[in-house]
């Protein structure tokens, strides 16, 4: 069993795939053993071609993929439910987010001996994105922090290490990947935020606008609140336990 899966959301990153494995094979040098799974989200070009060509001399790397495109959150979702570490990291499948950043994530999880902490999110510190797209970031950063009470300003940071078995508790929906430290803490999960660099796009064009961002943002952010406020709020003993 690894020690921790790495699990790649990818659509359409034929020029990301072999920069992106080499930087992770690098940064996942000090683990005993890894496993990077690249979830292939309906591409319609030779994403998968190329992960496969990969996998023939790197047998840490495994595909998983969509026949048809099911979004970011479901590309996660996917691979963490093929993921068999029981710690996961996650990052873009653009080559945005340096892989050299990945211990920050593990690291924290395979040091917790209270087994509390669930979550280590990453935020993006001096974007490497345009003026617009920070701006309205920022904005929804700010709305969702001030809802949602979540502690982070940056959930959309693809940087995310955490259990895999809290991470499978989730209820799932589109665009889940960006309220991991509300519904972590929602579940009784201790989260931990840690600063991470951001680059440039390697190669390839954006997926979404801001403008798609914030019209599936505004339903995403009620239907979280509500998730929060209609939580399980007791827990059962062990069988045989008792209250003192």
């Amino acid at each position: 069993m690894p020690d921790v899966s790495i699990v790649i959301p990818m659509k359409n990153e034929t020029g990301n795939v072999a920069f992106l494995l080499d930087d992770i094979a690098k940064a996942c040098g000090s683990l005993d053993s890894h496993e990077v799974i690249v979830v292939d989200d309906g591409s319609t070009d030779d994403t998968a071609a190329k992960v496969r060509e990969i996998m023939r001399t790197d047998p840490s790397v495994r595909l998983v993929q969509h026949p048809t495109s099911g979004g970011q959150s479901a590309a996660v979702h996917s691979g963490v439910h093929a993921a068999r570490a029981p710690i996961v990291c996650t990052l873009d499948g653009d080559g945005q987010n340096p892989a050299s950043e990945l211990p920050k994530l593990w690291q924290p999880l395979i040091d917790d001996a209270t087994g509390r902490l669930g979550l280590v999110a990453g935020q993006r510190v001096k974007r490497q994105d345009t003026l617009s797209k920070r701006w309205a970031s920022r904005f929804a950063n700010a709305l969702r922090s001030w809802l949602l009470q979540d502690g982070t300003r940056d959930t959309g940071c693809g940087l995310k290490g955490f259990r895999r078995d809290g991470f499978v508790a989730l209820p799932y929906f589109d665009h889940m990947h960006r309220y991991l430290p509300a519904l972590f803490k929602r579940d009784g999960w201790e989260i931990a935020l840690v600063d991470v660099a951001h680059r440039e796009r390697n190669a390839g064009q954006s997926k979404y606008n801001n403008l798609q961002r914030a019209l599936v943002g505004i339903h995403d952010l009620v239907g979280v609140a509500w998730l929060i406020k209609r939580r399980k709020k007791a827990r059962p003993l062990p069988e045989g336990g008792h209250v003192d």
